[in-house]
């Protein structure tokens, strides 16, 4: 079983405005990220979220994803992906693989989650990132034996920190729209122009 934890807790600061209730093609930013979940099989999903969880609340389908409140968002999102990851340990102790989603990439599709699982197989040590821009990133596939080092994360420290570190062992997927991300209310507006 696949876990999904979809990031969704910070306060969007450089937004100015809570950019997980930004709509994109007659939905949030938060409900295309959860929707994209839908399809896959066997898995369970979790949202988390922290600031401004009360009027984000609603926009979270319970029938799609768990949620889980991060008290200590504040912190940073590793606080967020240690919260995730904790509750998918105590709900759901059968998950073998953890994929972690940010709830700001509008292009991120069911087609790609299945490949990032799909490509990681059963082997319990695969790492399968997306690769945009000369990087790699979210969304992220960690096997289960990675779960205890991503507890050992701190503040602002994502999963990226692990990604750096064990770059050689990363199976990497294309995915060129990856780069395409809604920090400021200006991406937000190259996105709304397309």
């Amino acid at each position: 079983m696949t876990g999904i934890i979809i990031l969704a807790a910070g306060s969007s600061s450089r937004m100015g405005q809570a950019k997980q209730q930004l709509i994109y093609k007659e939905q949030t930013l938060l409900q295309k990220a959860m929707r994209s979940t839908i399809g896959i099989a066997n898995h369970k999903t979790i949202v988390v979220l922290g600031a401004r969880h009360e009027s984000i609340l609603p926009d979270v389908d319970s029938k799609i994803a768990d949620i889980v409140i991060n008290p200590d968002w504040e912190q940073g999102i590793a606080s967020s992906i240690k919260s995730g990851v904790r509750a998918l340990q105590t709900l759901y102790p059968q998950v073998q693989n953890v994929l972690l989603m940010l709830c700001d990439q509008p292009f991120v599709t069911t087609y790609l989650l299945q490949k990032l699982i799909e490509t990681s197989g059963s082997d319990e040590k695969a790492i399968v990132a997306c690769a945009y821009l000369d990087t790699v990133g979210a969304p992220v596939l960690f096997g289960k034996f990675w779960f205890d080092e991503l507890l050992t994360l701190q503040g602002q420290e994502g999963a990226k920190k692990l990604l750096f570190k064990y770059r050689e062992q990363i199976i990497k997927i294309p995915f060129t729209e990856g780069s395409i991300d809604v920090d400021t209310p200006e991406d937000y507006q190259r996105l709304l122009n397309g």
